[in-house]
C-alpha cells in the first residue's frame, strides 16, 4: 500500500475548505428555501465528488485506503441521515424562519466540522497509544445498535443540552429573530438573537452524534486523513438532504434497523481487532489472540451497502404500499 502523498492531502483540505467558504457565502448572500431541483443537483454533485475523491485516493495511495474511505463515507452519510430527525426538531423548537434554515444549517454544520476535527485528532492519538480502547469503542457501538432497535419518538431524541441551558443564564437572548443577525437592539439595550443559540445547538448536538459515528469509522480505518475527509463529504450534503428529505423522514421507518446492523457489525469488528492485537494482561496473559480472524475492509463495505440500502429500500416499498392502501 502506497503512502498518501502530503501534497495530495494538503490540496484536498484546501479544496474542501473552499467548498465550505463558498457555500457559506452563497447562503449568506441569498438566503432562501432551496428547490427540489437545487437540492438534487447539490446532492448529486457532492456524491460525485466523493466518488471521484475515492478514485483519487485509490490512484495515489492504493485500493485499501480507497475502500476504507468509501466504507467510512457511506457509514457517516447514513448516520447523518438519522441525525436529520433531530435537526428537524431543533428547527421547529426554535421556530427558525424557513428561508433562514439553509444558512443556519451551513453555520451549524461548519461548527460541527471543527468540533469533529478536534475529536478525530484526540481519538487518533488515543488509539495510537492505547489499542485496548477498541474494546470500549466496540461495546459502545453494540450498545448504541441495541438502542436503535428500540422505537423512540422524535421528541424523546432531543433535549436542550447543559451548555445551551447554561448559556441562557448568562446572556440576554431575545425571542425574536432579526434576519441573520446574532445581535439586535431593543429600547437601546443590546441582545443576542435566538440565532446564536440555534448555531450552537446544531453544532454541539452534532458533536454528540459524533460519539457514535467517530468510533464507527475508526473501526473501518485508523487513518485520520481518511476519517476526516469521510466526515467532511458526509456533512457537505447534509443540508441539502435536510430540505429534500425533511418531509419524508418518517417514511424511512426501517433505516434505524440498517444502522443498527452496521454499528453492531463494526462494534464486533473492533472487539475482534482488539483481541487480535491484545495487550491487556487479564486476557490471554497479555498476548495477542492470533487465531481471531481479521475482517477484510471489502467485507465491511459490502455489509454497509446491503444493510443501509436494504433498510432504505424496504422503508420506501412499505411506505408506498401503505399509501396505496390508504388511497384504496
Amino acid at each position: 500500500m502506497a503512502e498518501t502523498p502530503t501534497a495530495f492531502m494538503v490540496i484536498t483540505l484546501v479544496v474542501l475548505l473552499a467548498f465550505f467558504v463558498l457555500d457559506l457565502y452563497s447562503n449568506a448572500k441569498t438566503p432562501h428555501v432551496p428547490s427540489t431541483k437545487e437540492c438534487l443537483e447539490r446532492i448529486i454533485f457532492f456524491v460525485a465528488m466523493a466518488l471521484v475523491f475515492g478514485a483519487l485516493v485509490w490512484f495515489f495511495a492504493g485500493s485499501q485506503p480507497a475502500i476504507e474511505f468509501y466504507s467510512g463515507w457511506l457509514t457517516e452519510y447514513s448516520l447523518s441521515i438519522d441525525n436529520l430527525f433531530v435537526f428537524v426538531i431543533i428547527m421547529s423548537n426554535f421556530a427558525v424562519p424557513r428561508e433562514l434554515q439553509k444558512y443556519v444549517l451551513s453555520i451549524g454544520i461548519t461548527i460541527a466540522l471543527v468540533l469533529r476535527g478536534i475529536f478525530i485528532l484526540i481519538g487518533s492519538a488515543i488509539i495510537e497509544r492505547f489499542t485496548w480502547v477498541f474494546f470500549i469503542f466496540g461495546l459502545f457501538l453494540i450498545i448504541t445498535a441495541i438502542k436503535l432497535l428500540r422505537p423512540q419518538s422524535g421528541d424523546e431524541q432531543y433535549h436542550e443540552n447543559g451548555f445551551i441551558h447554561l448559556l441562557r443564564k448568562f446572556l440576554r437572548i431575545t425571542e425574536d429573530y432579526d434576519g441573520e443577525s446574532l445581535r439586535t437592539s431593543k429600547d437601546g439595550v443590546r441582545y443576542w438573537t435566538p440565532m446564536l443559540v440555534v448555531f450552537l445547538t446544531l453544532g454541539t448536538t452534532d458533536l454528540m452524534f459524533a460519539f457514535d459515528s467517530i468510533p464507527a469509522i475508526f473501526g473501518l480505518t485508523k487513518d485520520p486523513f481518511i476519517v476526516f475527509t469521510a466526515n467532511v463529504f458526509a456533512l457537505l450534503g447534509l443540508q441539502q438532504l435536510y430540505f429534500l428529505l425533511g418531509s419524508l423522514l418518517d417514511k424511512l421507518a426501517y433505516l434505524s434497523y440498517g444502522l443498527a446492523i452496521v454499528l453492531a457489525f463494526i462494534g464486533v469488528k473492533l472487539i475482534m481487532e482488539a483481541l487480535h492485537t491484545n495487550s491487556l494482561p487479564f486476557i490471554n496473559g497479555g498476548s495477542p489472540l492470533a487465531q481471531v480472524p481479521e475482517i477484510p475492509t471489502w467485507v465491511s463495505l459490502a455489509v454497509i451497502v446491503v444493510a443501509i440500502g436494504g433498510s432504505a429500500l424496504v422503508s420506501v416499498m412499505l411506505a408506498r404500499r401503505q399509501g396505496q392502501e390508504t388511497q384504496a
